[in-house]
Parts: C-alpha cells; sequence; structure tokens
C-alpha cells in the first residue's frame, strides 16, 4: 500500500516535462542573487604575513607555545629540542636526546637513564636505558 503511494507521488503530471534539455545558452545571470557590493574593513585590509618569533619574540612566550626561544624563525624549548640543544643549531647525534640543554645517550648516563632526569641508583649502571646491578 505504502508503496504505491510512493510510486503515484514520483510521477511527473502531464503538464510536467520528464527530461530538461538545457544547451548553455540560458542566461542565468536572474537566478543567482548579486553581492550587495559591501566590502567590510577586515575584508579590505593588507593580509599580514605569519607572526614569526624574529620579528615578534614575544609570541614564543605566548600559552600553547612550542617553546621560550627562537631559533631560525621558529619557538623552540633549547632545554628539550634535539636539534637546537642548549643554543641554536647545536644538534644532537645519533640515539641522542637532549636533557637541560645537553645532548646524552639515554642507553648509558646514569642521571638520564632511558628518558630525561631519570638516575640509577647509587651501585647500579645503566645498560641499555634501563638501570641495573653490576
Amino acid at each position: 500500500m505504502a508503496l504505491t503511494i510512493t510510486n503515484l507521488s514520483a510521477t511527473p503530471s502531464d503538464d510536467e516535462p520528464l527530461f530538461v534539455h538545457n544547451d548553455g545558452d540560458e542566461d542565468r545571470s536572474q537566478d543567482e542573487p548579486t553581492s550587495v557590493g559591501f566590502t567590510s574593513r577586515f575584508l579590505a585590509q593588507k593580509p599580514r604575513g605569519p607572526m614569526t618569533c624574529d620579528r615578534y619574540p614575544r609570541v614564543c612566550r605566548a600559552a600553547g607555545s612550542a617553546g621560550p626561544d627562537c631559533c631560525k624563525k621558529r619557538c623552540v624549548n633549547v632545554k628539550t629540542d634535539w636539534f637546537n640543544c642548549g643554543m641554536c643549531g647545536k644538534k644532537c647525534r645519533y640515539l641522542e636526546i637532549c636533557c637541560k640543554g645537553k645532548c646524552v645517550n639515554p642507553m648509558s648516563n646514569r642521571l638520564h637513564c632511558g628518558d630525561c632526569n631519570n638516575s640509577c641508583n647509587k651501585g647500579s649502571k645503566c645498560q641499555y636505558g634501563m638501570c641495573s646491578y653490576a
């Protein structure tokens, strides 16, 4: 029963054409709304470039920033950044991490065993990033 009602409502009436042929020759400019011609002051202003820390150093101290220091137009933390460890441009070697501004090997460093500030107890040493007793 519901199927027949749906089919009847979907059939076109006699005055409605089944297919509409459009060559693209018709002028559709009257169908589309025209713009008001108003440009806001916000849109009229010239866009600014990105706020980089070399021009605006306070950007790095904002909440959500990657770090308080500016290196090559990027905000970084020189105490933890592997590519700017201790100062801009100082890269840590392979298998080293930056802890407190110094490149250390967490696989063998007793003060930073496995991760920064993870020190081994007295009498143990750091082997493969884990504290073990000899």
